[in-house]
């Protein structure tokens, strides 16, 4: 089947939503960029391209230098909300409870939950249109050692990476091989891929899901005794074996089942009074008299 054609566009995906801040520790800002990447190997280089409304765009420019903080599954609603808010009135560290630490290299900060930084000093500004390119050396770079293995093998895969494509935000999937692993027929490109420990929570969350359902499903449907049809509820003795019933309130209430005709309370009347004769004919009477606008309306004496 053929492919459709469409108008030229910025239709690379995925792209990696990095959360980049800047200022210094007395000022911070910090705002979501997914159009980045690694330029050069040697010396490493990266990009940022940035609006020139954005707040930031002034002071990176000034400063020289920002923070590129990789973002996880756990700083997912922090980064879409440092994309859609600006630093001008809002403070984005207090409302998503980011911390922050100084960094080694650079003034600007870098966050505490971010499981890398890299730390950036700006070469170059080029102005392509619609954004800024920032071309920037990495002059320091800090890993979490939460996520450091054996032989200092960085398992970013705990840290559920995100990805973002057309304006969504994925995690990213399983472990497929090292690189080169179509062409090398060594061992250790033949054993299974890593899997992600990542993964596993999701799928210990899914079931737990799953089992919570069943239950509720089995408590909805399943009757709420095993008594057999017509089979009362007994209630609760007192201590020398005698029943005691209580009422709504929990308190003891009267029997009135046990009684006589003569020990009950005649209803609606006192004792000693006779029953009133109710009815159409006996019933008193209601004198009304009719507004001016023809409804009737009810005197005085007869409300």
């Amino acid at each position: 089947m053929p492919k459709i054609s469409w108008k030229p566009g910025t239709m690379l995906f995925p792209l990696p939503p990095v959360m980049v801040t800047c200022g210094t520790m007395e000022k911070p800002n910090v705002l979501t960029i997914a159009w980045t990447g690694i330029v050069n190997s040697e010396p490493p280089m990266t990009y940022i391209s940035v609006r020139p409304s954005r707040h930031s765009h002034k002071i990176i420019k000034e400063s020289g230098e920002f923070v590129i903080n990789i973002s996880t599954l756990e700083l997912a609603k922090a980064c879409d909300y440092c994309g859609v808010k600006s630093g001008k009135n809002t403070d984005k560290f207090a409302d998503m409870n980011l911390e922050i630490e100084p960094c080694k290299e650079v003034k600007a900060p870098m966050l505490v939950k971010a499981p890398v930084s890299l730390e950036c000093k700006v070469q170059s500004v080029t102005s392509l249109g619609t954004h800024d390119m920032f071309m920037a050396e990495i002059v320091n770079v800090n890993v979490d050692d939460k996520y450091l293995e054996e032989d200092n093998y960085l398992a970013l895969e705990k840290a559920g990476l995100l990805a973002f494509v057309h304006g969504r935000y994925y995690t990213l999937g399983r472990d497929l091989g090292a690189f080169g692993f179509s062409v090398d027929k060594t061992k250790e490109n033949k054993t299974k891929p890593r899997k992600s420990k990542f993964l596993e929570v999701l799928k210990i969350e899914k079931q737990i899901k799953e089992g919570t359902e069943k239950i509720k499903e089995k408590r909805t449907s399943a009757p709420r005794t095993n008594r057999k049809d017509g089979e009362r509820r007994p209630y609760p003795k007192r201590e020398g074996g005698e029943k005691k019933a209580f009422g709504r309130r929990g308190e003891e209430r009267r029997s009135y089942a046990k009684r006589s005709n003569e020990e009950r309370k005649p209803y609606g009347r006192r004792e000693g009074e006779e029953r009133k004769p109710y009815g159409r004919d006996n019933a008193p009477k209601k004198e009304f008299h009719r507004s001016p606008f023809g409804k009737k309306r009810f005197n005085k004496e007869g409300q």
